[in-house]
């Protein structure tokens, strides 16, 4: 069983014990999808089967879903460093960043800032709010990120006056790259902009206090590095910014421009949420969080995270022919890096193949991308690393065939 206070080797296997996916390859793709704990599996398979038996209608099941919400609202505000009050259950952080934008009564002699290197699901409501409303959309180039002094400069730049809203990662999903999040609130908040803040890379992975970033906005995912399952979110709102009369919501009563703070049901971050949730998945995201903080430890996952991170970047800058694109002096848990004369694509499929390797590439960089997370293992980073040493040493011509398995009797006549 895991506790907060085992020592490391036996902690982290346990931990492994805990996470059964960790079995199927080495999981280096948590930034996608994290593993499911077999707890919170349990969890959602007992109300699975409750409905199942049972049936979804019933007053007492629904006013018991209720209780499960308040935990997962809960469970995520311990993760964030937030009040309770704070938060709004999602269905992902796309869905997050959709009600922050949404939330913001944008005209067309308004600015909306935004960067480069954001998700499609940060892009997209920034676009559609710039093209509904005909404002200016300013988009920054950060580059791969790391340097916070000029980014800074180019968000100094780009928040004139009239800009009504901030929207960008606190880390980058492509390059892993942390922005300098304090800096850039401050600077929206002096220009009269509200900042919203895509945190599907952070939170979990790294420290986040919410308050601290000075942030309004804050969208996470519960499938990342919550653990959670896939379809579950949510989304931090500041107190202040809830209370704006020229914030929309899509509530649970109401999915209309409300423009009348005495017509918004609930005075909190709670106006954010939206009906249809998936109940076991909710009960999931709940218990992935409480597991997380209560049992692994959010200090120890996030300095071993870090941790394990630096040393897969470490190993592999050592390897001729490697170029890191992610800034080690700004990285969280993502990292992403070339391999000399190979296409990001067929360098993954080699080393998926040799080792049993579960990660991504990013396309747009032509670039391999792992997430190292508290679970992962030197002997994982190492048996990865031997992977790109060797595809480094060789172009896709001359590589050595990877041993097959030969099945007797194939071929036969």
């Amino acid at each position: 069983m895991v506790a907060p206070f085992l020592p490391d080797d036996e902690k982290v296997a346990a931990i492994r014990v805990a996470l059964p996916a960790l079995d199927a390859g080495i999981y280096l793709n948590t930034g996608s999808v994290g593993p499911l704990p077999a707890e919170t599996a349990a969890a959602m398979a007992e109300i699975v089967d409750y409905e199942l038996r049972i049936g979804r209608s019933s007053t007492d099941y629904w006013e018991g879903f209720l209780e499960r919400l308040a935990e997962a609202r809960g469970a995520v505000a311990a993760v964030v460093g937030a009040e309770v009050d704070e938060i709004a259950i999602t269905h992902s952080t796309s869905g997050g960043m959709n009600a922050a934008v949404w939330s913001r009564d944008v005209q067309p002699t308004d600015r909306i800032v935004t960067t480069q290197a954001e998700h499609p699901g940060g892009l997209g409501p920034v676009h559609a709010a710039a093209a509904r409303s005909g404002c200016e959309l300013i988009v920054v180039d950060v580059g791969l990120g790391g340097d916070d002094d000029a980014i800074v400069a180019a968000f100094d730049a780009a928040i004139r006056p009239g800009t009504r809203l901030v929207a960008l990662s606190h880390v980058l999903w492509t390059s892993g790259a942390r922005m300098p999040i304090e800096r850039i609130a401050a600077l929206a908040h002096d220009r009269g902009a509200v900042i919203a803040v895509d945190g599907a890379q952070a939170a979990g992975a790294i420290p986040v206090n919410v308050a601290d970033l000075g942030v309004d906005f804050y969208a996470i995912p519960g499938q990342k590095w919550l653990l959670g399952p896939e379809g579950t979110g949510a989304l931090w709102a500041a107190a202040g910014i809830t209370g704006s009369s020229r914030v929309s919501t899509a509530s649970w009563f109401t999915y209309e421009r409300i423009d009348n703070d005495a017509a918004v049901p609930w005075p909190n971050a709670r106006r954010f949420e939206e009906a249809g949730h998936y109940r076991p998945a909710v009960t999931g995201l709940a218990r992935s969080c409480g597991w997380l903080s209560m049992y692994v430890g959010l200090p120890w996952i996030h300095e071993r995270g870090q941790s394990m991170a630096r040393a897969a970047v470490d190993r592999l800058a050592a390897i001729d022919g490697v170029d890191i694109l992610t800034p080690p002096d700004r990285m969280a848990t993502l990292v992403t890096f070339r391999i000399g004369g190979w296409d990001a694509e067929a360098a993954l499929d080699e080393i998926a193949g040799r080792t049993f390797a579960i990660a991504r590439t990013i396309p747009a960089l032509d670039a391999i991308r792992l997430s190292v997370g508290f679970f992962t293992t030197a002997d994982e980073i190492e048996r990865v690393a031997t992977a790109v040493e060797l595809l480094a040493s060789h172009t896709p011509a001359t590589l050595p065939q990877r041993p097959r398995l030969t099945i007797i009797g194939q071929g036969a006549s």
